[in-house]
């Protein structure tokens, strides 16, 4: 990580040219903003004088305490690689607060770091990687994006068949111009699909690093007359594209999930944490996977995990832990998908699994066996339960687990909840070209 001070930020941009700094933040949603100034307005900004319109950005502030105000972290400060070599453009991610200088209590980003505190002070440093995936799609003649691609390449296929190819090596190679230590990238499953994956840090890096990840891959795209979408499943029939979050706590510097003595492999708290998160899996779910299109991708046959179980041995349930063992020990998430807000989701899960500690919640037996082979009998044999199958079972598992609301805080709470339902109800209202194709005709 970087230790910037005021002068360093300073001198980079002096001696590097920059003309334009964005201050970004993230809203509620997951979605980046931001605010440019320019270089004249530096030491305003490093002063945390930048103001802006809580009320314009949804969820934030009602119009009569709409005044907020930009609180750039430092240690976040980078140059855009693609931006001109003159008058550069960097950026800053910033910190929300309130017209009266105190934290926004639903910036995300600040719960994020209030749950990585609270572990903190109990010896644990939270530290994720993720694995995210995208489709590239064509643009139309407008330059608006389509769901066509005249690629057939498959899992690890590389050019000619791969289209992409050129695309991602680009995206790679800009990424690693901006710090990322890039471990691996390949060809998905599904036609267009690509996975990049970086390696992992604190939860809080993490975190900015899937924004500014988000923002290369999109732009890097777009210079190829491509459309990067992160869209859970935005064709019928194919994968989906999920973000599997690998997760492990260190305490004194040493990995504490990991145990040789143990028949997996696991430490007692890794045991806990696997609990803590099954616990409140399904409202959990509400932030891991928020959008009526990630329920899409959550379905038998595409590899997305449908039901609650963990295995050490299968990819099939909803937790594995990874073979390796010793300081890589570690526990994976695979039901997030990239539409998540990164902040919340990290926050969830982190929280989840600290209760687990903390009451030391033991999971239920692990499940070996291909989950998606078993018939309904035998996973409710084995007490397997689903994930929620819909936005709105989603948000009713949500609206039941007090728990995960207070990690989110009751306002954002609330207005998750309320913003949730309007879209449920708004896609329970759209005609769809799957209706007007199975009923026109014959009704």
């Amino acid at each position: 990580m970087n230790n910037y001070t005021r002068k360093d930020i300073m001198r980079m941009v002096a001696e590097e040219d920059v003309g334009f700094i964005r201050l970004q933040f993230t809203d509620i949603f997951g979605a980046m903003k931001n605010v440019a100034v320019t270089t004249s307005h530096l030491e305003k900004a490093l002063d945390n004088k930048c103001m802006f319109d809580g009320s314009s950005i949804e969820g934030f502030a009602r119009i009569e305490k709409s005044d907020m105000y930009l609180y750039p972290d430092l240690n976040t400060f980078e140059i855009f690689p693609w931006r001109p070599q003159q008058g550069k453009v960097a950026r800053l991610i910033c910190d929300v607060y309130k017209y009266d200088r105190t934290a926004f209590e639903s910036d995300p980003r600040y719960i994020l770091k209030k749950v990585v505190s609270d572990a903190r002070e109990q010896g644990y440093e939270f530290n994720v990687g993720p694995e995210c995936e995208f489709f590239l799609f064509h643009t139309d003649d407008d330059g608006l994006p389509t769901t066509i691609t005249h690629e057939k390449a498959s899992y690890f296929d590389l050019g000619p068949l791969d289209f992409g190819e050129n695309a991602r090596r680009d995206m790679v190679l800009t990424l690693e111009d901006m710090g990322f230590d890039i471990e691996s990238s390949h060809h998905e499953v599904a036609s267009a699909q690509h996975e990049i994956d970086f390696k992992y840090d604190e939860a809080l890096a993490t975190a900015d690093n899937i924004m500014t990840f988000k923002l290369v891959v999109k732009t890097i795209a777009k210079r190829h007359g491509l459309h990067a979408t992160f869209m859970p499943k935005p064709k019928y029939g194919v994968h989906g594209s999920g973000m599997h979050i690998n997760m492990s706590l260190s305490r004194d510097g040493m990995n504490a999930f990991a145990d040789p003595k143990d028949r997996n492999g696991l430490s007692r708290e890794a045991y806990y944490f696997i609990g803590g998160i099954l616990r409140h899996m399904k409202a959990i779910s509400f932030i891991t996977n928020p959008t009526v299109n990630s329920y899409k991708r959550l379905v038998p046959g595409y590899e997305a995990p449908v039901y609650i179980a963990w295995s050490a041995k299968n990819r099939t349930p909803l937790i594995r832990v990874p073979a390796s063992r010793g300081e890589e020990t570690r526990i994976e998430l695979r039901n997030p998908d990239p539409s998540a807000n990164p902040y919340l989701a990290l926050a969830v899960c982190l929280a989840a699994g600290m209760e687990g500690i903390r009451q030391e919640i033991l999971p239920p037996e692990s499940v070996d066996a291909n989950i998606f082979e078993m018939s309904g009998k035998q996973r409710e044999a084995a007490g397997i339960e689903a994930l929620p199958g819909s936005l709105l079972e989603a948000i009713r598992e949500f609206e039941k687990d007090g728990f995960i609301q207070e990690v989110l805080g009751k306002d954002l709470s609330k207005k998750l909840i309320s913003a949730k339902k309007e879209e449920y109800r708004d896609y329970r209202a759209q005609v769809t070209d799957w209706e007007i194709q199975k009923y026109l005709h014959i009704m």
